[in-house]
């Protein structure tokens, strides 16, 4: 069964999502609490969360010629930092056309024993060609999910830190036997960094 706003909310209260927005923010408030810079959503939605772009880090696949990127031995090489930009519209990082980055949440998650999150992009990216090609959060898991795009257009596009970038979806199931956590699963407890694969 998708689970819904009240039980994300009283969910994230006990920790699940760290920090919390228990609404879904799409402006931001100035220090005299009148409506300030729009942003990309961020917060509690009906049947969903969503996450924002951490400003800590945002890497770019790069072409090295004569290597192949190898899942199994994977080297930071092929992977190229990208600078954090800021101008009157916010914070952000670009994504270069036909490109592919990777970036981290900035929200920490800890899924419950009986929970499985899918990730999803949103539409106001998916409608400038991002595609958020991001794995499941098992039961058991924990930490700051990193977050893989795609940018299929033949134009570069802003990413945009501290806003919404893709939502969470929670399912909940019959407990499970094995969880990430009792599996020892090799990306528990991520910081919030970018994790590179790892076999």
């Amino acid at each position: 069964m998708i689970k819904n706003d009240a039980w994300i909310d009283k969910m994230a209260k006990e920790g699940m999502i760290q920090p919390f927005q228990p609404s879904l923010v799409r402006q931001l408030e100035n220090a005299d609490h009148s409506l300030g810079q729009p942003v990309i959503s961020y917060g509690l939605s009906s049947y969903g969360y969503d996450i924002r772009l951490s400003p800590a880090e945002f890497r770019i696949f790069r072409h090295v010629p004569g290597t192949v990127v190898d899942p199994k031995n994977f080297s930071p090489a092929n992977l190229e930092p990208t600078a954090l930009k800021t101008d009157e519209s916010g914070s952000y990082f670009i994504l270069p056309a036909h490109s592919y980055g990777l970036g981290v949440a900035l929200e920490k998650i800890s899924v419950p024993n009986n929970i499985s999150v899918i990730c999803i992009g949103k539409s106001t990216y998916a409608r400038c060609g991002i595609i958020a090609n991001l794995t499941p959060a098992e039961a058991g898991w924990r930490g700051h999910l990193t977050l893989e795009f795609s940018n299929s257009s033949s134009a570069d596009c802003r990413i945009y830190a501290s806003e919404g970038v893709v939502q969470l979806i929670f399912f909940e199931g019959e407990p499970c036997q094995v969880s990430y956590e009792t599996r020892q699963g090799k990306y528990q407890d991520q910081a919030e960094q970018v994790t590179l694969a790892k076999v």
